[in-house]
């Protein structure tokens, strides 16, 4: 087996995400604000599955010794590197969950709830507690999926779940919104606009290939890795559609989230 084969598999469910009608709700700027809300808890989940492949794939204790491949190491790590230390809009090096912070601010988002969180567990708060107290079942659902497959340790699952039910998800008809936005007075948002093209540029070329890579160094010929890798991959695209669905829910409502 192989990625080509994996992608037949869960093609169904990821055109399912694809086709969704969130990519038809977003139309204003509160919209909007409200969408990147939401997502904004997606960007962080995606940085902890990242982390969590490097945790598992490379050697980040001390004394070192080697782990896995050097050419899985340098998949990984080539990766980690442009998510968490990019240059931003201005070419300072920041995370891309720091650049999007950034660009909810700048467009009038709401911050503080996923900054709570985050800060919360920064104080030694357990992921599962700060989970347990998130009443947004489809955010905490969706989390929850995350981290359950990075206890379970299975890095051809994470890398699986990272590679196909994460951030490509995101169209480039979402910067065409904002531009549009720009354009008839509604939104200026450069720093969105700027995390957007840089994400779709990023994602959308160099790490898709990476990931794909990854994927085959830590399958190899196992076929049980493959079958495993198709159902974690297609449970995060189940997952992923829930999350699109709550958010439409939220966009047709006009109500914040409730973390």
């Amino acid at each position: 087996m192989n990625t080509e084969t994996l992608r037949t598999q869960i093609e169904q469910a990821r055109q399912e995400v694809l086709q969704h009608s969130i990519y038809r709700e977003v139309q204003t700027a509160e919209d909007l604000r409200l969408f990147t809300e939401a997502h904004v808890y997606a960007v962080w989940d995606f940085m902890s599955m990242l982390k969590a492949l490097q945790n598992t794939l490379t050697c980040t204790t001390t004394p070192w010794v080697p782990v896995s491949t050097g050419k899985t190491r340098y998949l990984i790590n080539e990766i980690v590197k442009d998510e968490e230390c990019d240059v931003d809009e201005n070419g300072l090096r920041a995370s891309h969950y720091e650049m999007y912070l950034e660009a909810m601010r700048e467009i009038g988002a709401d911050t503080s709830k996923i900054e709570e969180l985050v800060h919360s567990i920064g104080q030694g708060t357990s992921v599962r507690e700060v989970l347990h107290q998130i009443s947004d079942d489809p955010i905490r659902e969706f989390l929850s999926f995350t981290f359950d497959l990075i206890d379970e340790g299975k890095p051809h699952k994470i890398a699986a779940a990272f590679t196909f039910g994460r951030e490509d998800l995101i169209p480039e008809m979402f910067t065409k919104l904002v531009k549009d936005l720009e354009k008839r007075g509604e939104l200026s948002a450069p720093k969105l606009l700027y995390y957007l093209e840089r994400h779709i540029e990023i994602d959308g070329g160099e790490h898709s290939h990476l990931a794909l890579e990854m994927i085959e160094e830590l399958c190899g010929e196992d076929k049980i890795k493959w079958s495993e890798a198709a159902e974690a991959a297609i449970n995060a695209l189940e997952h992923r559609a829930k999350l699109w669905s709550f958010i439409a829910e939220l966009i047709n409502k006009k109500t914040t989230i409730n973390i």
